[in-house]
């Protein structure tokens, strides 16, 4: 399989028309990606790929233009996929893993742990019997005596999260593991017919998204990847968080690049009906929660959301899937990456008790998130041209899949040193902001965001030039 074999696939998964890869530029540079075992940055090339097609498509739709031609560089795309790591905010370097956020050595193999927020780690620790103010020494302790598997299972039923390393043989047998596989990497159904067809995108025809309301229901990586793309063609993004929940301002900054945050209580009736008034007006809600999460909430499942906005694209992601004994779990990139076969794939060499690996950047959060954008953009193709709204379901662990059992050659690294990425900075009124370009492009599209990300939460929970 090469790049390009890989692209098609991809591009297939979407449903695009066969002929459209042929329209894509490459413009190649040894990257930190290509550091990776597994073909981390073929996959990212391609879902960068992909989106940009389904972007210059979408254009060319409300235009009535011809599609653009579209051009991937390697650099763009390794800055895009690490900017997480190299945002800064007046030199500050991010956050990005917390102490209790690691692989701890099991009685019997390997555990990993997420522990970045509060309330993961209070339930990481109360479920190992260990007291809140607990370091890394007393957790590496008290898991050493445990095994794996147990300590996976004790952890999820206390809330929190950490997952028993695996292979990639393991994973596959594993009943989540089959279920992952038997997965399309974006699943997508027919979801409320009657829209009308979009209007013309302004003066600007490259900007695809132009004059189309986005709800971000999605935290941490993956589905703020994607709704930034949409920020980024144009379209208004206003993110959406529970106000007990919280989040990191370092996360906002990397990824709220376009978008306006808001917090609102879905529980309440207030809240509720705030999200109404919203819904009215939105062409497309994206979601990041567990499955089952919102749905629980009344008004709030796919068909119900659509119901009174004919047209309507609901795109939902989780870590696991949809099916299987997993489907309801929490996850994320670090926890799929060591249950699925990655991390181990990924293990430096060394003696026996080598811990586990990673790839150079979270590239399930990031492809996914653009598979994400690219499935939301084709979505919005669709309804433009036939007023049928969709239902969009893609995963992590799908992703990983895609990855595992892609036979793309990894090239050995290459003697030169690795190109750095190209970044950007802008003046915002906390200070000077260093980021990463998208790398999303076509001929005629936008090359930046509209706007640098505020404070997280800071905005009133209403579509611009609204009232409140």
């Amino acid at each position: 399989m090469t790049d390009d074999d890989l692209v098609r696939e991809l591009w297939a998964a979407l449903d695009g028309p066969p002929d459209a890869p042929e329209r894509i530029t490459r413009d190649r540079a040894p990257t930190a990606l290509d550091r990776a075992a597994l073909p981390a940055a073929a996959l990212a090339r391609a879902t960068v790929a992909v989106c940009s097609l389904a972007a210059a498509e979408l254009a060319a739709a409300r235009s009535g233009g011809p599609v653009p031609r579209v051009r991937v560089r390697d650099r763009a795309v390794d800055g895009a996929f690490r900017s997480d790591q190299l945002v800064r905010l007046d030199g500050r370097a991010p956050v990005t893993f917390a102490p209790l956020s690691g692989f701890w050595r099991a009685a019997d193999d390997w555990v990993r742990t997420h522990a970045n927020y509060p309330h993961h780690r209070a339930r990481l620790l109360g479920a190992l019997g260990l007291p809140q103010g607990a370091g890394p020494s007393e957790l590496a302790a008290v898991l050493a005596g445990r095994d794996a598997a147990a300590t996976e299972e004790a952890v999820y039923a206390a809330g929190g999260l950490a997952v028993a390393v695996r292979d990639r043989d393991t994973w596959a047998r594993h009943p989540q593991g089959v279920a992952v596989a038997a997965q399309p990497l974006a699943g997508r159904r027919p979801l409320a017919p009657g829209g009308a067809p979009l209007p013309p995108p302004g003066r600007e025809p490259g900007y695809a998204a132009a004059g189309l309301r986005v709800l971000d229901l999605t935290r941490v990586l993956a589905g703020p990847v994607a709704t930034r793309t949409l920020a980024l063609l144009g379209a208004e993004v206003l993110r959406l968080d529970a106000p007990w929940l919280p989040e990191s301002q370092d996360a906002l900054d990397d990824t709220g690049m376009g978008k306006r945050s808001a917090r609102l209580d879905l529980a309440t009736a207030d809240g509720r009906a705030a999200f109404g008034r919203l819904l009215e007006r939105a062409d497309v809600v994206v979601t990041g929660y567990r499955p089952g999460a919102l749905e629980a909430l009344e008004g709030l499942a796919p068909e119900e959301l659509a119901a009174g906005r004919p047209g309507l694209v609901v795109a939902q992601l989780s870590a696991w899937g949809r099916t299987g004994p997993w489907a309801g779990r929490r996850g994320f990139d670090s926890l799929v990456q060591a249950a699925s076969g990655v991390a181990l794939t990924e293990r430096a060499a060394g003696p026996a008790d080598t811990p586990p690996g990673a790839l150079p950047a979270q590239a399930l959060d990031h492809g996914t998130g653009y598979l994400l954008a690219a499935a939301v953009l084709r979505a919005l193709t669709r309804r433009h041209r036939t007023g049928e709204g969709s239902l969009l379901r893609l995963s992590l662990a799908r992703t990983a899949h895609t990855l595992l059992h892609t036979d793309v050659p990894v090239q050995a690294p290459p003697p030169v040193p690795f190109v750095e990425p190209v970044l950007r900075e802008a003046v915002t009124g906390r200070g000077r902001l260093r980021y990463a370009p998208s790398p999303v492009e076509f001929t005629g599209g936008p090359r930046d965001w509209s706007r640098t990300p505020g404070l997280w939460g800071a905005d009133a929970p209403c579509w611009e030039g609204t009232p409140h």
